[in-house]
C-alpha cells in the first residue's frame, strides 16, 4: 500500500509559460491537436497541465479552427 508521503507528484508547468508563448494560433492545427482527446474534446488543464489564462486561449484557439473547418467537432469514428 502507497502511502501519502511516499507518492511524489510533480507539479506541471504550463507549457506555454516555459516557451514563451504569448498567442496561441488557430491556424496551427497540428500543434492544437494535441490538446485534443480522441473523441475531438477539448483536454481539461488538469490533464495538460495548462495555466488558466493559456488554457482559456487554447480553447478559444480550438474552437476557432473547427469553424474554420481545421480541427474537429467530432471524431471520424462517431459520425
Amino acid at each position: 500500500m502507497i502511502h501519502d508521503e511516499e507518492r511524489v507528484r510533480r507539479k506541471r508547468t504550463c507549457r506555454f509559460c516555459e516557451q514563451g508563448i504569448e498567442f496561441i494560433d488557430y491556424k496551427d492545427d497540428r500543434f492544437l491537436r494535441r490538446f485534443l482527446s480522441d473523441r475531438a474534446k477539448i483536454l481539461t488543464r488538469r490533464i495538460t497541465g495548462n495555466c488558466a489564462f493559456h488554457q482559456r486561449q487554447l480553447t478559444t484557439a480550438i474552437k476557432r479552427g473547427r469553424h474554420l473547418a481545421l480541427l474537429p467537432f467530432t471524431s471520424e469514428i462517431h459520425r
